[in-house]
């Protein structure tokens, strides 16, 4: 039974889970799927709620993992602790991968066999794991990575999509049941990076724009929302058009006024309106306030490259040009400029980065954290 608390979309998750399972030899799908939008957008909720019970429906075997789940662990290793919690469920497979590695009963716990020995670098590649796993239960698997982009942080992320593509390879063959793999992004320049370029593991792979909740979602919300009147979904749609579609906006301004237990039904509309734009301030000036406590060069480093977007060549003479002349444009003393180099602009670099408003790939590209800091540093954009 669906969760009244959720807003559903099982139209969507039908069609996204037919494309992502058929083996059509003119369909890219079995590179892999990728599923772009911005962040709290309800991408995440989707995937849990219902695009993962969808595939299960057409007889999929579903593993999920979110690399945001703990952004001090390395990706690599979420990536192999899902593939062993799934293992752990399967007795036969587990047995067959240790006698691989010439171990008999396949015990687990410490004593025999561990699920540890599961991973890159160690004794039982992801390849051999997932092959046992589909030998085992003779389904197609899917692997759902929620932010899939983060892999690209380290070495070891990356190397662990390699593996997942020699599985991918490997169980796409006639001995399989099949691996399909649907990646999610909350920005679409980042998760590009994943299957534009011929030395990345899903070259080629459909890149698909996830559609924002729609005036179903707006309908259902004003139903559900429980205020003391009701709201009309016409002037409830485009307030959460000026949101950038974020549900979790539109449901804080509810909450404000939910717990106004003195507020006159007549005066519910017109206070709800005021308190959405509330909450996209309040959300602006969060962000604001980290950036106007940055140093002069960092907050430099930071426009240079939202200007510059996937053009951004963070050390080269003209970007350091670019640097200074936005140092001189911002009134700081003709000295800053002057100590603008390679060096100092690492430093701001890394800065940014423990401050979440950049990202950095392994290999050294550099993009906005989140795609909505865009915006609020355009040129002309309220300070």
């Amino acid at each position: 039974m669906a969760d009244a608390s959720i807003f559903h979309r099982p139209t969507l998750a039908g069609q996204l889970s037919q494309q992502i399972l058929q083996s059509s030899p003119t369909s890219a799908s079995p590179s892999g799927v990728f599923l772009a939008a911005p962040r709290r957008t309800g991408k995440s909720t989707f995937v849990r709620e219902d695009l993962r019970p969808a595939l299960e429906a057409k007889g999929a075997l579903v593993v999920y993992v979110d690399l945001w789940a703990d952004r001090n662990v390395d990706p690599s290793e979420l990536l192999a602790a899902a593939i062993r919690a799934e293992m752990s469920k399967h007795d036969n497979a587990i047995k067959k991968l240790a006698k691989g590695i010439g171990i008999s009963g396949g015990k687990i716990g410490g004593i025999d066999f561990s699920l540890d020995r599961i991973g890159i670098g160690k004794d039982v590649t992801l390849a051999k794991a997932l092959a046992a796993l589909s030998d085992e239960v003779k389904l197609p698997i899917v692997i759902v990575i929620d932010e899939a982009q983060h892999a690209l942080t380290s070495q070891a992320g990356m190397d662990t999509l390699f593996a997942l593509k020699a599985a991918r390879d490997e169980l796409n063959s006639s001995a399989h049941s099949g691996l399909r793999l649907v990646c999610t992004g909350s920005n679409r320049d980042k998760l590009a990076m994943l299957r534009n370029s011929k030395d990345q593991a899903f070259y080629g792979a459909p890149l698909v724009s996830f559609p924002h909740l729609d005036k179903d979602y707006i309908e259902w919300f004003c139903k559900h929302v429980g205020l003391p009147a009701a709201l009309d979904p016409e002037k409830v749609w485009p307030l959460f058009e000026k949101t950038g579609w974020r549900p979790e906006l539109l449901g804080a301004a509810a909450d404000s006024l939910r717990f106004d237990f003195n507020i006159a039904a007549a005066d519910v509309p017109g206070r709800f309106a005021t308190a959405v734009d509330e909450q996209i301030e309040a959300a602006t000036a969060e962000t604001m306030r980290v950036i106007h406590a940055l140093t002069p060069l960092q907050t430099a480093v930071l426009y240079v490259l939202a200007e510059s977007g996937t053009n951004y060549r963070p050390f080269e003479a003209g970007t350091l040009d670019k640097y200074r002349k936005a140092l001189k444009e911002a009134g700081e003393p003709a000295e800053s400029a002057t100590k603008v180099d390679a060096t100092s602009v690492q430093a701001a670099l890394q800065a940014l980065q423990e401050k979440w408003l950049i990202w950095r790939a392994s290999r050294g590209v550099y993009a906005l954290e989140d795609a909505s800091l865009q915006d609020l540093l355009a040129p002309g954009a309220a300070a």
